[in-house]
């Protein structure tokens, strides 16, 4: 695999992914990033089996830091996500842990299958990452 078209193909195809439900498109910068839904990103964590273990680095009210562990067979990753409510934050919920472990398995589920190199995320990883700001689906 070596092009974004051809690594979505196979991840729509092996994780039974439905383009208009766990897949939209977002022009940033002059790019386009492809994003994951929640949905898609419980798809693909269990047909590879990945399991994930998460660790509160930093816990408040309204700041958090959440590591996760991730693990699919014999590969293994760890990544971080943050959640911080309240000015300049990057959250809009007061469910800031929930929102910091939400990115923190769309991060680990979308590194460890190799997403991240082909410009692809989760939609959860920043409030950015809106639906409204979708240019097609």
């Amino acid at each position: 695999m070596t092009t974004r078209k051809e690594f979505m193909t196979q991840l729509v195809q092996n994780c039974g992914l439905v383009m208009d439900e766990d897949i939209w498109k977002m022009k940033r910068g002059g790019k386009t990033i492809a994003l994951i839904t929640r949905a898609g990103i419980e798809k693909i964590q269990w047909i590879h089996n990945i399991s994930i273990a998460y660790t509160p680095v930093v816990m408040s009210q309204e700041f958090c830091v959440m590591k996760a562990v991730a693990t699919m067979g014999e590969l293994q990753i760890e990544t971080f996500a943050s959640a911080w409510h309240g000015d300049g934050g990057n959250c809009q919920s007061n469910y800031v842990p929930e929102m910091a472990e939400k990115r923190s398995k769309g991060r680990a589920v979308l590194q460890i299958v190799g997403a991240y190199k082909f410009n692809v995320f989760s939609e959860d990883e920043s409030d950015d990452f809106k639906r409204e700001n979708k240019d097609e689906r």
